[in-house]
């Protein structure tokens, strides 16, 4: 079932009660045919595996190393930088300080405003040290200027909003008839930190208007388009390429759009999709020539997904070996949790986990033979990208990597557990082993060694011991991902997810429970804005954990699109990938100059 299907969207409804985690009896009748306690035994009866059917990837090798682009030509990147200095240009002779923020918004949406961070945060210092006497008084102005400031890591105070309030403290709505001011306000709403009620206020009241704009088509073309795509998801929550993609089809069609930054925005998108391509064709030959895909055959083939998780967490262009190894760091988890989830026996699952927490070749041994392969070709991974790290950069982050391996397969072999003794964990119970278990530690702790200038020595400490901002990343992709595959997860016989946790423990009902789980992924989104305003990590691997969250809820929109391969990531995949955007022409009968 989508996600958006379960949370409806998720804006609507962010109940303020409760449910009351009290742990009841925990254990269910499903108890499991026990396997043959030596694997590798001859005089063992042939062991009765599971199997997910999971089908074959839709994209093979031989199509992605087809993939050419003509936009990797030299002509394309100089045709590019000119437009990025006409921009430039003109975002310096903006005067008004509301054109100013909606310039930059603009960039922002359109997925080029890496190309002017100094221009941009000089504006905005500015504008933040501006006279008050000098600021617009009108909501869109108030809002868009909060909401900038605020993701740009300005100290910003939500009182900048009292004056849009009764004494009552509640939204005046006989005074609210600009469409685009609650537009602006609602987008705001979701940068909010715990206790700004005034922004819960906000996001509550201006759905009601925009909702009601749409229903009586109170809006022009161009905004009633913004609403509708707010109102699936807002903009805080999304991913910037497939952003990027989205408006500039938009921004095309409004009616004083600005040619040279549509051209620029289309530019930078397809000369990035070049680069993407030739990313994924390495990654390809990677994948094919560890051959875990025919070796392992009951695991799913996700490489190409594997890859978009990437893009969408790091797209600019010096984000290419992050890119690389993350994708394979994505392809080893996938395969290792269906080893846990789907095929090993629960002593397999301890040997192996044993092995890869030694970190010891000789621990293998022992292991069946699909084990051996999984683990070789992971302690190959690791030992090589450990090699080139310490010669490049003087780190030797062995210890990093493997304790996050070691902790990752920890958390699956304790579902796997669960699994076997027909064990329903308490809700607190399942949470904290499951941040571990949906990757994105993993992830994060290779990251600060593949961000170009992310780490320095004393921030190591930050990585092993999983930061804030790391649990808070998690804690958001976990939920995402339960709610999008709670269903088929339980009809299938794996262990029990968020919601069926929450249901057993509380008795509410499921709708309660879902209902539940969306306002704890609502009020982590609120810490996790607050700890990336004031973590002491390097900006860059704060946004890319951040990210992390954004992916997650793409990914887990429409159904679980890492495993089934559903329309929207193949869509996804096509925009982000292998279609390039047309040129500049097409959008309103403008020639390319």
């Amino acid at each position: 079932m989508a996600l958006l299907q379960l949370i409806g969207p998720l804006a609507i409804s962010f109940p303020a009660r409760t449910l009351p985690l009290e742990r009841n009896s925990s254990f269910i009748a499903t108890k499991k045919n026990p396997s043959c306690r030596a694997s590798n035994n001859s005089n063992c009866q042939t062991i009765s595996r599971r199997s997910a059917n999971y089908q074959p990837s839709i994209w093979n090798h031989d199509y992605i190393q087809s993939l050419r682009s003509e936009y990797m030509e030299e002509s394309y990147k100089e045709q590019s930088r000119i437009l990025s200095e006409e921009v430039r240009v003109m975002l310096g002779k903006v005067e008004n300080h509301l054109d100013q923020l909606e310039m930059i918004d603009v960039l922002q949406r359109l997925g080029v405003d890496y190309h002017f961070k100094n221009e941009i945060m000089n504006i905005l210092d500015n504008i933040y040290n501006m006279d008050t006497s000098k600021r617009k008084k009108d909501l869109h102005a108030t809002a868009l200027e909060f909401r900038l400031l605020r993701q740009h890591g300005y100290d910003i105070s939500t009182d900048v909003f009292i004056r849009f309030q009764d004494e009552a403290g509640s939204f005046k709505k006989d005074q609210f008839v600009d469409a685009e001011g609650m537009l602006s306000l609602y987008e705001a709403s979701f940068h909010s930190w715990e206790d700004e009620t005034i922004l819960d206020e906000a996001r509550d009241f201006t759905l009601e208007f925009l909702n009601e704009s749409l229903t009586k088509n109170k809006c022009n073309h161009y905004l009633s388009l913004l609403i509708s795509h707010a109102l699936e998801l807002p903009l805080h929550w999304r991913i910037s390429r497939l952003e990027a993609h989205w408006f500039i089809n938009v921004y095309g069609g409004k009616e004083n759009m600005n040619p040279a930054i549509l051209q620029l925005a289309i530019l930078d998108f397809n000369i990035g999709q070049a680069i993407y391509q030739e990313e994924l064709k390495y990654t390809s030959r990677w994948w094919k020539k560890i051959g875990l895909v025919e070796k392992l055959s009951f695991a799913r083939d996700r490489l190409v997904e594997s890859f978009i998780w990437t893009v969408g967490i790091n797209f600019k262009p010096d984000f290419g070996k992050f890119r690389t190894v993350i994708t394979k760091v994505n392809s080893l988890v996938t395969t290792i949790d269906d080893i846990y989830d789907v095929y090993g026996t629960l002593e397999e699952l301890e040997l192996f986990t044993e092995a890869i927490d030694k970190w010891d070749l000789n621990a293998i041994e022992i292991l069946p033979s699909y084990m051996k392969i999984c683990f070789l070709a992971l302690y190959n991974f690791i030992n090589d990208l450990a090699y080139e790290t310490l010669r490049e950069n003087g780190y030797y982050i062995s210890p990093y990597l493997n304790k996050a391996w070691a902790d990752i397969c920890k958390s699956y072999l304790t579902e796997a557990k669960w699994y076997y003794n027909g064990y329903t964990p308490s809700f607190k119970e399942y949470t904290e082993n499951a941040w571990i278990s949906i990757s994105a530690p993993v992830l994060l702790t290779y990251a600060p060694f593949l961000i170009p200038h992310s780490i320095k020595k004393e921030d190591l400490v930050y990585i092993e011991e999983y930061s804030n901002i790391v649990r808070f990343s998690a804690m958001i992709s976990r939920l995402a991902n339960d709610l999008a595959s709670y269903k088929r997860e339980n009809e299938t016989g794996y262990v029990p997810k968020a919601v069926q946790c929450c249901m057993n423990e509380t008795g509410a009902s499921e709708t309660e429970a879902c209902e539940y789980i969306k306002s704890m992924m609502y009020t982590t989104w609120k810490k996790m804005n607050k700890e990336a305003r004031y973590s002491s990590l390097p900006q860059n691997f704060i946004d890319t954990a951040v990210n992390i969250a954004r992916m997650a809820l793409c990914m887990y929109q429409h159904g679980d699109g890492n495993t089934f391969q559903d329309p929207e990531i193949r869509n996804h995949t096509l925009s982000l990938i292998i279609q390039p955007i047309p040129d500049l022409s097409v959008y309103r009968g403008i020639v390319k100059k």
